[in-house]
Parts: structure tokens; C-alpha cells; sequence
């Protein structure tokens, strides 16, 4: 049986992944979801038209992520979609956040999402597409968000070697790299903190994002950018000094 797998399932991209996925690929018998919470996995059920499994794993736990390897083993799937959703950002300056925040990121955001990669990678077919969540923070360092702008950074250039890896075995990498999304992330980065006036402005909604992200996965891009203006940005950060462009970003 043909599967997709979605981590970070439970909210924000990771859910909306799960219902775009189950609306347009026909030829997938199982959603794999996984997350922390599963009150809200399970409310997939019968809201989609696919049926979905769900995982309540801490993918950020090595023996959470045991599960999902032992899983693999047994059961030896066709994976035919891998969504690396999962992930979190705390804003704040070096020194002033908890240590367990900064490496929490570094954890989930990165270490999670290769370890997932790499164990469902041998079930992964030809014709395939692995779709891993980055940020348009990867685009350049940005001070007050400095660790999950670098982990996001990490995921950006892990999926672009990794598509020149598996673009003989026909199997797609793209890297998404959405800019501010309405989402439960800033409720949690922010904590409570309001919003720059600039990042309100360029906000867009999550379905947008992930529509966007499966068609440039379709095409075989390897990065997704929604919108102009974070595709004018990603231009931005190609020809002007960091250290210039870094002064007009606030958090």
C-alpha cells in the first residue's frame, strides 16, 4: 500500500498538509500522522477522504523515535510522500532565553527531521517527493531569532544536498520556505509579544503555503517560496550584505 507521512500533524502546516494531501492524491491508502497530541489526530477521522494512522511520538525523544523506525520495519510501506512539518522557534536574544529552548529547537527542528528522513528513507520509491519545512528565516542570520533562523538554515541545505543525492532515484526534495504564516507559531515564539507591523503585513494563510509547496514539489523544484514578496526578499538576501538587511529586521 502506498503512504504519505506527515509530521508536525497535529496544527498550523503539518495539518494542512494532511487535508491537501488526502484531497488530491488518490493513489494514497494511508496518511501516517504524527504529533504530540493525539486528541487531535485522531479528529482526522473521517474529515478526510484517506484513512489516517496517528502516532502520538515526541520526535524530539529517541526512544519516541523508535517507535516510528520499529514501525517501518515491520510493516515495510511504500512511501510515496514524506512531509517534515514538525518544528518550533522561540524569539530572543542569546543568554535571555532557557538553555533547553535554544537546544529544544536545535532538537526537533533539526536532528528530528534528519532521523525521521533517514530511517524512512529506504521505503521511499522512485517517483517519490520528500517535503521538508525550512523557513524564509534560513534566508539570512536574523538577531533575536538567531537559533531558529540557523536550525531552519540547517534544513534548507540539508534538502538541497540531499535532491542532488536522490535526483538519480527519481525522488524530489523540496525545501519550503514560507514567511510569516498564520499560524499557532507566533503564539508560541512570541509569547504573548505582539507582532512586527511589517510581518503582519506580509502574513498569509497556511493553505496557501502548502498548495504552493505541493505544486513546486510536483515540479521538482527544490525550493518553495510562497508569494512575491518572500520571493523578492530570498533575492534580497542573494545580492545585498547580510549585515545591512539585518538592521531593518526586528523581532
Amino acid at each position: 500500500m502506498k503512504i504519505a507521512i506527515v509530521t508536525g500533524a497535529s496544527s498550523g502546516m503539518g495539518s494542512e498538509m494532511v487535508t491537501q494531501l488526502a484531497d488530491r492524491f488518490a493513489g494514497i491508502g494511508e496518511i501516517w500522522v504524527i504529533a504530540r497530541r493525539m486528541d487531535r489526530l485522531l479528529a482526522f477521522e473521517g474529515t478526510v477522504p484517506v484513512r489516517v494512522r496517528p502516532f502520538a511520538l515526541d520526535l524530539a525523544d529517541p526512544e519516541n523515535l523508535d517507535v516510528l523506525r520499529e514501525t517501518l520495519n515491520k510493516e515495510n510501506p511504500n512511501v510515496k510522500i514524506l512531509v517534515n512539518a514538525a518544528g518550533y522557534g522561540k524569539t530572543g536574544t542569546a543568554g535571555s532565553m532557557d538553555e533547553s529552548q535554544s537546544l529544544g529547537m536545535i532538537r526537533l527542528n533539526d536532528e528530528a527531521l534528519t532521523a525521521v528522513t533517514e530511517m524512512v528513507l529506504p521505503y521511499i520509491s522512485e517517483n517519490s517527493r520528500i517535503i521538508q519545512f525550512a523557513s524564509a528565516a534560513a534566508f539570512l542570520p536574523q538577531p533575536g531569532f538567531a537559533v531558529y533562523a540557523a536550525s531552519k538554515s540547517y534544513v534548507l541545505s540539508y534538502s538541497r544536498a540531499l535532491s542532488a543525492e536522490l535526483r538519480p532515484k527519481n525522488i524530489a526534495v523540496t525545501a519550503v520556505c514560507p514567511g510569516p504564516v498564520s499560524t499557532e507559531f507566533f503564539d508560541i515564539a512570541l509569547e504573548g509579544k505582539p507582532l512586527s507591523f511589517y510581518k503582519k503585513l506580509v502574513m498569509v494563510k497556511p493553505d496557501f503555503v502548502v498548495r504552493t509547496a505541493i505544486r513546486d514539489s510536483l515540479m521538482g523544484k527544490e525550493i518553495s517560496i510562497a508569494g512575491p514578496v518572500m520571493k523578492l526578499f530570498f533575492v534580497l538576501c542573494r545580492i545585498l550584505p547580510h549585515r545591512l538587511i539585518m538592521k531593518f529586521i526586528t523581532w
